[in-house]
């Protein structure tokens, strides 16, 4: 086969024709053209010109951005071993063009010759942002320096690629064969959807996966401890000493560690933390961990009395004397029922996945002025949909939505773009956004329709908060609309947002509908929600400070590979409150830090949630008689946060929404963690 289907730029990827075989050759042509684009724009004769250089080094490199990006997207969702040989055969091709690209001298010296004058104010954002990118990326370094900066770059895209490789595998290849007596207390539709029988023998049992979907209600609702045990041990040392060698993702945190810290010196940064910082708000990790020990002093007291309600639960209703790690998500389950008259699994019926994606269709489009409906467009899996966004008639976005786990998809929920708003400076036509939104809920079971938890539909609306940045957006320089160019800590502001609706009673009206009766959720059980809501806050607040606190001290490390687990744990003798076992291995799954863009950023989701609930409290401020959110507030929202894409700095694009800067107090009192609460 051809590499027709790969570069076939004339609408929308063709994910149904898209072979592993087409990869290299294809994503090669596509580099060869660029670079030919690139020695165009560099020759001397060539005039420095914004739009020029658009016109013929972007149109080019946008294409192989494109084709690259559904290549990467298929390796998440449909791996499979061609697919995975095809991508790491062509990563080092594709690295390579890029770092050749970001450190061009010639190409440098040609943007540092446009006039700012001659640009609009967000083409000179977009320049601005232009300029700081190589030198990031290597453009001022010299000789030996230069080629060695090209050789990390092109290693860590491998480390990473591999780490994420072997938390895929050591998820999707392990399996426990429960009995029936061992899934007692595990709800029925886990237990349906994992029910298998040896065809040798006849017996049936229930194969129980590492997927979220199985895994998280395991370990909330299975009475049995050694159970709970074996899938605990299992999930906390994936792709680590701890288990299979052939996945163990030791030796690839070391490296990466160690490169990322010579390329940050590279650079002149003392550290890669410096590095990373150099393109968020933050201006510093002190500022960053003085900002994580504040929220971490103000949620300890609510995390230590979550700890003793936990323990003194487990003593007296569960006989639990000295409760273990596998066992505090069973004892909160079973206190959260016990206190709040309700279970996980009681909501979940009121929220089958189509009634959910209807309301947060309904929403959307009342807030934010726009209408939704399907598109139609080739898929990689029965199970996408695919849909667009259009307002007064005209089209504004599109995006997939992938909502189901299953075997070769990465684990997590994710949106990431497939292409960028743009007035295309070679057709002169206004190209609009596309997304992926991808999540990893369980399938229905039995002809009835997927069931979301209430975390789910959290997770629905977060995602969705991306999307809308992206997809929103009326910047027409690519490089500053939709989520391009934001700052990393301020990129989660309208993910974050979003989750503040699947809270407001307005809102859920529209988003419930029991799977059996049809009937919408009781505003008695929506109070018991509600009144659960900041359960154990505290703990939850300490956790992810933990993560960032380990993230960004890592990376602020003076040593190029400090002992990882030694961090970890000088962090949690300070911090945590809760023990964990010696052989724990969290840092060989943290595909954030080692395979995602969250390195020295996964502060990124406190910092946000800030700036997020500081947002959300504007409504909270406008709402209507009839308990509604204002459409006037939303108007505002769109105007100032999520149609400027990054053609302005995210504070100001904050301050211009709310009026001043962020205020922690916000947060605080959507969390419970205000001092009069604590009692």
């Amino acid at each position: 086969m051809t590499s027709t289907a790969l570069l076939d730029f004339e609408d929308l990827p063709l994910f149904d024709q898209i072979s592993p075989d087409q990869v290299l050759p294809g994503i090669t042509e596509l580099i060869k053209q660029a670079k030919t684009a690139l020695n165009t724009v560099t020759a001397p004769e060539f005039a420095p010109s914004w739009n020029d250089i658009a016109s013929v080094l972007d149109v080019s490199t946008e294409r192989l951005s494109r084709a690259w990006s559904a290549v990467n997207h298929l390796s998440s969702v449909a791996d499979n071993p061609e697919l995975r040989s095809a991508y790491n055969e062509t990563l080092p091709v594709v690295t390579d063009f890029w770092t050749q690209l970001g450190s061009s001298e010639l190409l440098f010296e040609k943007y540092k010759s446009i006039d700012p004058a001659s640009l609009n104010p967000v083409q000179r954002e977009a320049h601005k942002k232009a300029l700081k990118g190589f030198v990031l990326s290597g453009a001022e370094l010299k000789g030996a320096a230069k080629d060695r900066f090209a050789h990390i770059q092109s290693r860590l895209s491998e480390l990473s690629q591999k780490f994420s490789e072997n938390v895929l595998d050591a998820t999707d290849k392990w399996s426990y064969i429960a009995g029936e007596q061992e899934m007692i207390g595990v709800p029925e539709d886990v237990k349906a959807a994992s029910l298998c029988s040896d065809p040798e023998t006849g017996k049936s049992g229930f194969k129980l996966s590492l997927k979220m979907p199985c895994y998280f209600p395991v370990m909330q609702y299975a009475e049995s401890r050694d159970l709970r045990h074996i899938m605990y041990k299992a999930y906390v040392t994936r792709a680590s000493d701890q288990g299979d060698p052939s996945f163990d993702n030791t030796a690839i945190i070391d490296e990466t560690l160690k490169l990322r810290a010579e390329e940050a010196s590279l650079l002149g940064f003392a550290h890669f933390a410096e590095l990373s910082l150099a393109t968020k708000m933050a201006q510093s990790s002190s500022e960053v961990i003085e900002f994580l020990y504040t929220l971490a002093k103000r949620a300890t007291p609510y995390a230590q009395r979550d700890v003793q309600e936990l323990r003194s639960f487990a003593l007296e209703h569960l006989h639990l004397a000295d409760p273990q790690p596998w066992d505090w998500t069973y004892i909160s389950e079973k206190l959260k029922e016990a206190r709040y008259s309700f279970s996980d699994q009681e909501v979940k019926a009121y929220f089958p996945a189509p009634k959910v994606l209807q309301g947060l269709f309904k929403i959307v489009e009342k807030l934010f002025e726009v209408n939704i409906s399907k598109d139609r467009s080739p898929i990689w899996h029965t199970s996408v949909e695919f849909y667009r966004i259009e307002r007064d008639g005209a089209l504004v976005g599109q995006f997939y939505l992938d909502p189901s786990a299953r075997q070769g998809k990465r684990g997590g929920a994710w949106m990431d773009d497939v292409r960028a708003r743009w007035l295309r400076p070679d057709t002169k036509k206004l190209q609009t956004p596309v997304a992926h939104l991808v999540c990893n809920f369980a399938e229905g079971v039995n002809g009835a329709p997927p069931l979301l938890t209430h975390d789910d539909v959290i997770t629905l609306f977060h995602e969705f908060g991306h999307g809308l940045h992206h997809l929103l957006t009326q910047i027409n320089e690519r490089d500053v609309s939709g989520i391009s160019g934001v700052e990393w800590d301020a990129v989660e502001l309208p993910s974050q947002f979003m989750e503040n609706f699947c809270w407001d009673w307005t809102v859920l009206q529209g988003l419930t509908e029991h799977v059996q009766t049809g009937t919408p959720l009781p505003r008695e059980l929506f109070d018991k929600m509600i009144a659960a809501k900041n359960f154990q806050s505290g703990m939850q607040t300490l956790r992810q400070v933990e993560f960032s606190l380990f993230d960004m001290k890592l990376h602020s490390s003076s040593l190029g590979s400090p002992d990882v687990m030694e961090v970890l744990n000088d962090i949690k003798k300070e911090i945590a409150v809760l023990p964990t076992p010696d052989w724990s291995r969290s840092p060989h799954s943290f595909s954030h830090i080692f395979a995602g863009g969250y390195a020295a950023g996964y502060y990124s989701y406190k910092w946000a949630e800030v700036l997020s609930a500081d947002a959300y409290a504007a409504f909270e401020e406008t709402v209507q008689a009839n308990g509604a959110p204002s459409v006037d507030t939303g108007r505002r929202y769109r105007l100032n946060i999520l149609e400027v894409g990054s053609s302005r700095p995210a504070i100001d694009s904050f301050k211009a929404f709310r009026g001043r800067e962020p205020d922690l107090e916000a947060l605080m009192r959507h969390q419970g963690m205000q001092e009069e609460q604590l009692s």
